[in-house]
């Protein structure tokens, strides 16, 4: 999918192409004003939701597989584990047991 935006009279417009035919759209302040889409870094593992920190299982320097729990983010009664997405060493561990987070903070970041 490619799109260009285009300026005519008062109105700003958008032309994308998708398989190979031509749309022209209309964009209104709230889109043209958004911000750009940042994909998640797999280094930092955050909150999910807001919780309460219940237990951290890793040290700085450790050593961390696929498997290996992280830590147990308890939210809406729920106690969920963290597990790292891939192969690495745990760099900072950035929360307490008992630590209230807010959604998106950084719990763990790993190298």
């Amino acid at each position: 999918m490619e799109d260009k935006t285009l300026q005519q009279d008062d109105q700003q417009f958008v032309e994308f192409i998708v398989d190979a035919d031509i749309y022209r759209t209309t964009v209104n302040k709230k889109y043209s004003r958004r911000k750009p889409y940042e994909p998640l870094n797999p280094k930092m593992i955050t909150a999910f939701m807001p919780g309460t920190i219940q237990d951290v299982y890793v040290k700085p320097g450790q050593e961390v597989k696929s498997d290996t729990i992280l830590c147990i983010l308890e939210a809406m009664k729920m106690k969920n584990k963290l597990f790292p997405p891939f192969k690495g060493i745990v760099k900072t561990i950035n929360v307490e047991p008992g630590q209230l987070v807010p959604k998106n903070f950084v719990i763990i970041e790993l190298e």
